[in-house]
Parts: C-alpha cells; structure tokens; sequence
C-alpha cells in the first residue's frame, strides 16, 4: 500500500475535469481542507484549489509551498499565495475565460461566500453533489488507507482490553487508546474517542468522565484514527468481570442485528434496505424503541460522509462506498450495547474492513 502516491491527486484532477463536463459551472473553487486534500492529495490548514478544463492550481501560503511542491503531482500547478486569495483566482479566471465558479456550499460560510463572491471576477454557483458523489466512490488506495487506519485502531484496542478492569476511569481508557493510535502510526483521531460505562453506556455518543468502571459494567468504546487522512471507525462493547443474562441477550440481539445489515449491504440496496434489515431483528425482540440511530454512515476523509443506511434513506448503495455497520439498543439508566465495523461495498456484496472479534468480552 502506498497512500502517498504523487499519481493519486493526478487522478482525482482528471476525475473532477471529467465531472466538470456536465456541470452548470466552468471550475471548482475547493477552500475546505477535506476536499483540497481529495483534489491534491496534500493535506494544509490552509490554502485554496481552482480546478477547470485546463487544469489544477493550488495556492497557499509560506508554511506549505515547499512541502506541497513536493508532494503534489504534475497535473497541478502550485504558488505561493501573494496579496490575496482571490487575486490569484482571478488571474486563473480571467486567463482560462471561467466565467462561473462551482462553491462548496456546505462547507462555505454565509460570511465567507459574501467575501468571496464581491472579490471574484467570476460568478459563485453551488457545486451541489459534484465532489461529494465523487467521494463516495473510493479507489483503492482510499480503502488501502481506511484499512491501516482500522488496523491501527485494532492493535490499540487489544492494549487497551489489558487495562480494563472495576477501578480504572473512563478518562484513562479515551486517553490511552488515543496513545496508542497515535504511537501505532495514526495520523490523528477520526475524533474524540468515545468510553462509557455502566448506566452511561445507554448514551450513544457520552463522554467519557473521571467515573470509575465498576464490576458488572458493559464498557462502550468507540473510536478511530486517519492514516493519509482517510478514517477509521470501530465500536466495541465489553462486560467487566461478568454480565447478567439480559445483558447477554441485548448483545446477542445487537451482534445479530449488525450480521443482518452486513448481510444485506450489497449493490443496488438502497440505504432504507440495509437499516431496515438490522432493525427489523431488533424490533421483533421487543428493543424497537431503544435502537434510535442509523445502522451506518458513510466514512472517508470525513467520518460522516454519505452514503448513509437510514430509514430515510432511498438511495442505492454502490461499489466502493464504505459504510459503517453500527446497530446498537440503549436502555436509559440501565445499560447499551453497540457494535460497530467498517463495510467497503463490493460488486457483489461487501468487505468488512474490520478484524477485531466481535463476540462478546468478559474483561477481568
């Protein structure tokens, strides 16, 4: 695997040329840092791309010229930002005859799009679903760089299995398996890790605390790391020292709710389909109410992207999406279980990204 193959962001400025051809707009203007580093492949706080029928420019300031000149392939042309931003754009617009600029209109500011738009000789039309379609399809390097990413967080969590026992902090958990991502070769957080326990585990996205683990506890963990910038997102949820028999119950019936989304997430399902079959076998065993999420989203270079398999969600799955595969039930002021893995869409079917055992963990 190589994630940092100067060809790549070559082919992602062929790819958005291509969808240009159809578009109401004659270029791209790309401020956000998720989508500039899609176009270049190279990541910067700061910086904008232009791309149009005749090519990509990447303009930025002193703290990246250099790196980025080395980095980014051939198909770009890369400056050193002077006076302004949008005087640079202008020279390219004015040069190529671009007359209307496609914006991220879900990434722009009110504020910002004001700014810009009284600086431009051109005009600022909404890009819509141009370079978000085109994310949702991965190449292969993109999933190469998902699967190291999970990797990274699976070795992590079998350190981190070694430290859970009746005593230790919530706290102490996040901050650890954030260490040993980062110390794995992680490039950063997918986001902030998510540890609850006991009565706090019934809240899907707590946070975790100085509450000390207690024995009987289910242990809730959901976390990630980038690798090239591309995401990981996994959850696990283990017992402490032992785990009555609803509680056993409630994790066989969300392990066999996620194998029955897995089992339907192919080609052509939509996203409706793929919730609905995870959901239907929670529902049937009377935990209907306490499953009140998606069954997944899609994961990239953002850690909510679409694709997505929700019950509002009528649009087909396709080859090379990743999604991921998170049923979970949450009894308020008792216990929740979730379970979660990393899904690459298949031409017949799906890949589980995920390695780590999914039955259910006993920690001592």
């Amino acid at each position: 695997m190589n994630c940092e193959n100067r060809q790549e962001g070559c082919t992602m400025l062929k790819q958005i040329q291509q969808a240009l051809r159809g578009a109401d707009f004659d270029a791209v203007l790309i401020t956000s840092p998720q989508n500039r580093r899609y176009a270049t492949g190279f990541p910067s706080s700061a910086g904008v791309c232009l791309i149009d029928a005749k090519g990509g420019y990447l303009f930025t300031d002193f703290r990246y010229i250099e790196a980025a000149k080395q980095r980014i392939g051939d198909g770009f042309q890369v400056e050193q930002v002077k006076g302004s931003y949008a005087n640079m754009v202008n020279a390219v617009c004015d040069r190529d005859g671009v007359r209307t600029l496609g914006f991220e209109e879900n990434a722009m500011t009110c504020g910002d799009f004001e700014q810009w738009q009284r600086a431009l000789h051109a005009k600022l039309m909404p890009m819509r679903t141009l370079l978000s379609s085109l994310r949702e399809v991965k190449a292969q390097h993109e999933v190469d760089c998902c699967i190291a990413a999970q990797r990274i967080a699976e070795r992590a969590l079998a350190d981190v299995l070694e430290e859970i026992h009746a005593g230790v902090t919530e706290k102490h958990l996040a901050a650890l398996l954030t260490y040993r991502m980062l110390d794995y070769g992680g490039e950063t957080m997918s986001f902030e890790p998510i540890v609850v326990s006991g009565m706090k585990s019934s809240m899907p996205h707590g946070v975790p605390s100085e509450k000390r683990i207690e024995e009987g506890d289910f242990v809730t963990m959901d976390f990630g790391c980038t690798v090239e910038g591309y995401c990981s997102d996994m959850t696990r949820t283990v017992a402490v020292g032992h785990a009555d028999e609803e509680m056993r119950r409630v994790y066989d019936i969300v392990l066999r709710a996620q194998l029955a989304g897995i089992a339907a997430a192919k080609p052509g399902a939509t996203g409706q389909q793929v919730d609905r079959a995870a959901r239907d076998v929670i529902a049937q065993e009377g935990y209907g109410p306490y499953f009140g999420h998606s069954f997944g989203h899609g994961i990239g270079l953002d850690i909510h992207e679409t694709p997505v398999a929700a019950p509002n969600s009528p649009r087909p799955l396709a080859a090379g999406n990743i999604i991921s595969a998170e049923p979970g039930i949450y009894l308020p002021g008792r216990f929740g279980v979730r379970i979660e893995d990393m899904l690459c869409i298949t031409s017949d079917g799906c890949q589980n990204l995920t390695n780590a055992p999914k039955e259910l963990v006993i920690c001592k």
